[in-house]
């Protein structure tokens, strides 16, 4: 009997970030699930996202993000939700559509992003996102980088939901 082959090969090379937000876990969560307020926050600064596509959040579902910085750059990331458990965790898979990856679709290697939202005290939440399998670790510092700015921009957008 043949072996299952992994998706996403272990390369070690792995992000997790943890942040405090203070807000209610359903509000946290809200916030990664619906396009009206992933346009707002989840890029990084100085881009914006112009085009995204796909049905509802839900396992299953599949979507796909055009990000564009101020000089026109596009990126274009999809995936499909593996896991959806309201307001205690998102799975999903993250590709970019880039050059340079012909044998392989026109697709980055796969990579898989879980958010995980626990309640703690005083209406507060605790989010940890956890990504891998990176090809490398300059792939991974890269994603740390553009994932710190949106989860910074997240707090700011939280600010006005209150």
């Amino acid at each position: 009997m043949p072996l299952a082959q992994r998706i996403e090969p272990d390369t070690g090379h792995e992000l997790t970030i943890t942040r405090i937000y203070d807000a209610p876990r359903a509000l946290v969560f809200r916030m990664w699930m619906e396009p009206d307020h992933m346009r707002v926050w989840s890029c990084p600064r100085g881009m914006t996202i112009p085009e995204a596509t796909g049905g509802t959040a839900a396992t299953g579902g599949s979507f796909r993000v055009v990000m564009q910085s101020e000089d026109g750059q596009r990126y274009i990331m999809r995936g499909t939700y593996v896991d959806v458990s309201p307001i205690e965790r998102i799975s999903f898979t993250h590709q970019w559509e880039e050059d340079g990856w012909e044998d392989n679709g026109g697709l980055s290697p796969l990579t898989t992003v879980t958010v995980r939202f626990e309640e703690m005290p005083g209406g507060r939440t605790r989010l940890t996102l956890h990504q891998g399998n990176f090809r490398n670790a300059a792939v991974r510092d890269g994603h740390e980088a553009g994932w710190t700015e949106s989860l910074d921009k997240l707090v700011e957008h939280l600010e006005t939901m209150s």
